[in-house]
Formats: structure tokens, sequence, C-alpha cells
């Protein structure tokens, strides 16, 4: 979530790399911040930002 917050147009490859995890792990692991409400994507895949909810 800190680099969601750093760099809100990162992308799941870039997370991937920067966690040491899968892409697949990742995707999970944003799927669950979203359905608890903690992370919110605006926009679309190519043009959008990661929110961070608080």
């Amino acid at each position: 979530m800190d680099a969601c917050r750093e760099k809100p147009s990162i992308t799941i490859s870039e997370l991937a790399g920067l966690i040491g995890i899968s892409e697949r792990s990742v995707q999970r692991n944003i799927q669950n911040l979203q359905k608890d409400g903690l992370l919110r994507r605006i926009g679309g895949r190519k043009e959008g930002r990661w929110e961070v909810m608080e």
C-alpha cells in the first residue's frame, strides 16, 4: 500500500517486482484490499491510478 501511496499509477507488474512475488499474488492481494475497502482503482487499466483509503 505504501508503493500505491508513493506512485498511484504503479502497475501490477511493477508491484510484483518490488515486493518479490508473482503478479497473480499481487492481483489476489489487491482484490482482498479492495473488498475490505482499503484500496480503490480510479480510471481504467491504462490511465488509472490507485487510491489508498484511510
